[in-house]
C-alpha cells in the first residue's frame, strides 16, 4: 500500500511540476524575445511588440533621415543583450502606446536593459508621462554617459 501511495505522490508531483512550468513559460511578464527591432524595440516570441519605457535610441529608418547616427551601435547592442533571451517585463501607468505595442521596463535577470542602454550611451533619456517611475535616474545616468563622452555623446571626428 505504502508503495502505490509513493507512485501516486510522484505522478502528482510530476503533474503539479509540469502545470508550474507551463504557467511559468505563459507568464506574460517573462517571455522569450524572438527578435530585436531597434535599440529600444523587440518583439517576444508569441508576437507581442515591445517599446522601451524611459528611453529613446537613434532610428534605424527614420521616414525623412534614413539610418541615423548611432542606430546601428544601439540596435547591436540591444541584441546582443536580450535576442533570444529570456526578459521580464515591468509596467508603469500606461500599458500600451498609440502603436499598440506594450510598453515595459526589461530586466535580465535583474538588471534593467533600459537603463544600461541610457548609461552605457547607446539611448537617451526620454520622458513620456504618465511613465515617468525612472525618469529621473534616466536623467541621471544620460548626465553621466554625456559627462563621460561615451556612445551617443563621443567626440566626433
Amino acid at each position: 500500500m505504502a508503495r502505490k501511495s509513493r507512485r501516486n505522490f510522484g505522478y502528482v508531483f510530476l503533474l503539479l511540476l509540469l502545470i508550474a512550468v507551463y504557467a511559468w513559460e505563459r507568464n506574460p511578464d517573462r517571455q522569450v524575445v524572438s527578435r530585436v527591432v531597434d535599440g529600444d524595440g523587440i518583439v517576444l516570441a508569441g508576437g507581442e511588440r515591445i517599446r522601451y519605457i524611459g528611453i529613446d535610441t537613434p532610428e534605424l529608418n527614420h521616414p525623412s533621415r534614413g539610418t541615423e547616427f548611432f542606430a546601428q551601435e544601439a540596435y547591436k547592442a540591444n541584441r546582443r543583450m536580450v535576442e533570444g533571451k529570456r526578459v521580464e517585463l515591468k509596467f508603469d501607468v500606461e500599458e500600451r502606446d498609440r502603436y499598440g505595442r506594450l510598453l515595459a521596463y526589461v530586466y535580465i535577470d535583474g538588471l534593467m536593459i533600459n537603463e544600461w542602454l541610457v548609461a552605457n550611451g547607446y539611448a537617451q533619456a526620454a520622458s513620456f508621462p504618465p511613465n515617468v517611475k525612472h525618469a529621473q535616474r534616466f536623467q541621471e545616468l544620460e548626465q553621466k554617459a554625456r559627462e563621460l563622452e561615451i556612445g551617443l555623446w563621443a567626440k566626433r571626428e
